[in-house]
């Protein structure tokens, strides 16, 4: 019956009856994509104080301010999923630093420059929306409602970045170099941001629930047919000399980012920033504790 409902488009609520099995996989989905935004705010966090002015400031902010809330609206949505196994909204944002929960590889990545600043926005966030955009149709009702409100701000601040972008593909030598460079460094964890080549048994059991509908795969392809012309028009060289288009396969031909380094990185929180960061979210989750005591009448300590 589970299966048919799920077959014939309906939407599972959480009020709905459904397999331990489909529990657990919408749990570790949407966790880990409430805490990539949450972490995802820490990369352009940094570059608040030196914005090159106080449009950009202001503009980033608000986009740092999205972020933060699209994770608590995810959150609520786990916390209807996880309420009936004994978890609460507090456990899933301890499981960060007590690394129980993954977060996207781009997310331990350091914000060197105001070009990775724009990047970040450009294509990070281009990539979130269209591995977003894809699990509108996903069989669980409330994720996808959620995911329409993210989709349209993160469209948003995919704008914003891509207008530092073209601010510094049209400006001086040195702000083309900077935008190369930062299109060079990020290059390999964008293509990582779709996750391994092969189906993992998870992910197969995903899509059998209509939980996902596409692969990883097909969603970097997608990826690539929508930003590898809008890079090069801004005069950008992709960082991959085998990269082309097969017109017989209709896909594209690239170089394999170094997959077990990247899965080390999310699997074992030792990119360039993830200490640095989890140890903020620590420090911010437990400083602000005895604000959510007070909020609820509990007595602190």
């Amino acid at each position: 019956m589970f299966m048919k409902r799920i077959k014939q488009g309906e939407k599972i609520e959480a009020t709905d009856w459904m397999p331990d099995e489909y529990r657990q996989l919408l749990i570790k989905l949407i966790h880990m994509h409430a805490v990539s935004e949450i972490m995802g705010a820490y990369p352009e966090k940094e570059w608040v104080p030196k914005a090159p002015s106080l449009r950009r400031k202001l503009a980033i902010m608000a986009k740092v301010q999205d972020e933060m809330g699209h994770g608590q609206l995810l959150l609520r949505i786990v916390e209807d999923l996880v309420y009936p196994l004994g978890k609460k909204r507090e456990d899933l944002i301890e499981d960060i630093y007590y690394h129980r929960v993954k977060f996207h590889n781009v997310f331990h990545m350091e914000a060197r420059t105001w070009a990775d600043a724009g990047l970040i926005g450009w294509l990070v966030d281009g990539a979130a929306i269209i591995n977003q955009a894809a699990l509108l149709s996903t069989s669980y009702g409330p994720y996808a409602r959620v995911l329409k409100r993210i989709c349209a701000e993160e469209s948003f601040h995919m704008q914003h970045g891509e207008n530092i972008i073209l601010t510094l593909a049209m400006g001086t030598a040195k702000q083309k170099q900077m935008l190369q460079d930062s299109l060079n460094y990020w290059w390999e964890s964008l293509l990582f941001f779709f996750g391994p080549k092969e189906v993992t048994p998870a992910a197969e059991r995903m899509i059998h629930y209509r939980i996902r509908t596409l692969t990883n795969e097909q969603l970097r392809q997608k990826f690539f047919d929508k930003y590898i012309p809008r890079i090069h028009s801004i005069g950008l060289t992709i960082p991959d000399p085998h990269l082309k288009y097969d017109t017989e396969k209709k896909c594209w031909v690239y170089t394999e980012p170094d997959w077990k380094k990247f899965s080390e990185i999310v699997k074992k929180n030792n990119g360039p920033k993830s200490r640095e960061r989890i140890e903020l979210r620590r420090q911010a989750h437990e400083g602000g504790r005895w604000v959510r005591q007070a909020m609820l009448c509990k007595p602190v300590g």
